[in-house]
């Protein structure tokens, strides 16, 4: 396993990590969440990922009876949390004081941790004033409920917002950001937030960078009973599956699944390898319902040496949707 520093910090997480998200809870439940994350362990992965919001608040007591199980020393690991959507109530949901220390609080209970290593505010709120969740953040980081705080699916000028914040306050400034970053979507990771890599040493925990399902090649001939489409509550994304842009999508994974072929690995394993080639990703965080799925996904790490300047041309032309980055990752 490879470990990367996560952003401008000291924290490192293995290059490839493990998430909760669909599959704890409503695809699978504990004895098999057990055996993936110690599939996970055993290829080094130190990195899980969690939200309140996963399986409404399931896929944390998954986990956190897991850990319980695992009897893995709680310092060799890298544990987080994504806090926005607590529940239906007026003050259950959002990022405001009252609900970040409420929720990472009802988050360790349900974990059965004393802290967590990454705490992410889950979502912008437009309702919270920023400042308002910095110091709400920074408290909780002060009690010791988390190490570093970051934010998912910001624009980088609401995290420049925050950073300054923190900076002027003399408060804890955000650490990391987690996007979706995939062959397919590919703008926030490569071109907005370029400037945050330099200037404040952003870190990111990338999610979905298999696009859903879309580059394992599975969808190829249609949607398979028990992929993650139709698992109740996405029915969202079938029809984004089924949409016109979902079918062209399909078609260049068609593509991409030959390519990788003769590079002699899957198409789910030249993804991955494609997400980590880029030095701005501190880790990638993959998902599976099955041990074997997370062997699989390990293997992505041997294929990256074989991406080469000529491969990932060949990759451009296919997706043909590279942003105009500020600076070049490869």
């Amino acid at each position: 396993m490879e470990y990367r520093f996560l952003g401008r910090s000291g924290l490192q997480v293995s290059a490839l990590s493990f998430g909760a998200w669909v599959t704890f809870g409503q695809q699978v439940g504990e004895d098999v969440a057990y055996e993936c994350m110690q599939a996970a362990y055993e290829a080094g992965v130190n990195f899980f990922d969690n939200a309140e919001v996963y399986a409404h608040g399931e896929a944390e007591i998954i986990m956190g009876n897991v850990l319980r199980r695992s009897g893995w020393k709680r310092s060799d690991l890298v544990i987080s949390t994504k806090i926005f959507w607590g529940g239906d109530s007026p003050n259950n949901s959002g990022l405001s004081r009252k609900h970040l220390v409420e929720g990472i609080r009802a988050s360790l209970a349900r974990l059965q941790l004393d802290y967590v290593d990454l705490i992410f505010c889950h979502r912008p709120d437009i309702y919270t004033p920023v400042e308002e969740t910095v110091r709400a953040m920074n408290f909780i980081i002060d009690q010791g409920l988390a190490f570093y705080w970051g934010t998912s699916e910001w624009s980088a000028e609401r995290i420049m917002e925050a950073y300054g914040i923190a900076r002027n306050a003399g408060l804890t400034p955000p650490l990391m950001e987690q996007p979706e970053y995939n062959m397919f979507s590919r703008h926030r990771v490569e071109r907005e937030y370029a400037r945050l890599y330099r200037e404040i040493g952003l870190g990111t925990t990338t999610f979905s960078p298999l696009a859903s399902g879309l580059l394992t090649g599975k969808y190829s001939r249609g949607i398979p009973k028990g992929s993650r489409v139709t698992v109740k509550g996405y029915d969202w994304l079938r029809e984004e599956f089924e949409s016109e842009e979902g079918r062209r999508k399909i078609g260049k994974a068609k593509e991409l699944k030959s390519l990788a072929a003769e590079l002699g690995c899957s198409l789910a394993q030249l993804a991955l390898a494609w997400c980590l080639k880029n030095p701005h990703v501190s880790t990638v965080i993959t998902g599976a319902s099955r041990p074997d799925q997370v062997i699989e996904n390990m293997a992505a790490l041997d294929v990256v040496p074989g991406l080469t300047e000529e491969v990932m041309a060949r990759i451009d032309l296919i997706l043909d949707n590279r942003p105009e980055p500020e600076e070049d990752f490869r």
